[in-house]
């Protein structure tokens, strides 16, 4: 069932919550693939009713010409949620049914995780994010929400919103799917040519190698080994690379044994920027 209008997605929810039903959401911009539908999957095991947003939010885009090109695929999205389940709640709404007529994004105090990597190359996309996935909670009003570990700084901002807000709501983050070549499953993917969607399966292979590296070699080692490969590979331009504190997102110079770290990347491939990451 597919809904537009939040009044009607309001009563049904409000129906499901009298009954002591617990409700799984999944936000999503559309475009869908295996990564959404895997965190669909979870939401069913864990949840009574599942509901699945799709709504592709201008206020996280930096670069109009970005937010003109994301793909938009609704009655092929509806398809793809059907082979999951035929129960599963569609939440599709219009620009005005989130913002009204003030399209802009709140502010919030992330404490630092929105001023690296990702938040440091595209400046108030994380209060973007942030924004319009609280107005998504208070109009779902689910139990758990459900986000997939390859964006992973935006899983830590959306638990801080969550503690920022105490919105009462359990954020789930979820395993990276990657293709048998080991690409992050994403959207973007969707815009590159068939034959670079072979060759970026390289930006995999780095972060394998990084991984294996990491036991034995030093981060500034690390990172240059990294910064050399890709001005040895003319098909990518590397926006930036970053060891970091998994729990803070602060870049790391030194190993510590009780912290846990993370591999970093930002990739432009035929213009298209692709982002990806891996537990060390």
């Amino acid at each position: 069932m597919i809904y537009t209008q939040q009044k009607k997605l309001n009563t049904v929810i409000s129906d499901f919550k009298k009954a002591g039903k617990s409700i799984g959401f999944v936000p999503t911009m559309g475009a869908l693939h295996n990564g959404h539908l895997s965190l669909m999957k979870k939401a069913l095991e864990e949840n009574d009713v599942v509901v699945v947003s799709i709504f592709v939010n201008p206020t996280q885009f930096n670069n109009p010409k970005d937010l003109e090109k994301y793909p938009r695929t609704l009655e092929a999205d509806v398809e793809k949620i059907a082979t999951i389940s035929k129960d599963i709640l569609v939440y599709s709404p219009e620009i005005s049914d989130i913002y009204g007529t003030n399209v802009s994004s709140d502010f919030f105090d992330f404490q630092g995780l929105d001023r690296v990597m990702e938040g440091a190359f595209r400046p108030g996309h994380f209060d973007g994010v942030a924004t319009v996935v609280k107005k998504l909670f208070e109009i779902v009003t689910p139990t758990k929400a459900y986000f997939g570990e390859k964006d992973y700084q935006q899983l830590l901002i959306i638990k801080k919103m969550v503690e920022i807000t105490q919105l009462p709501v359990e954020i789930i983050g979820c395993p990276i799917v990657r293709n048998e070549g080991g690409l992050a499953l994403s959207s973007r993917n969707q815009l590159l040519s068939d034959s670079m969607r072979e060759k970026v399966t390289f930006i995999y292979k780095i972060l394998q190698k990084v991984k294996d590296e990491f036991v034995t070699k030093n981060i500034s080692e690390i990172n240059e080994f990294v910064e050399n490969t890709f001005v040895e590979e003319k098909d990518f331009e590397l926006e930036y690379f970053t060891i970091a504190e998994a729990d803070t997102l602060q870049t790391a110079t030194t190993r510590e044994i009780d912290k846990k770290f993370r591999a970093f990347i930002a990739v432009y491939a035929e213009g298209i920027r692709l982002i990806d990451n891996m537990e060390l």
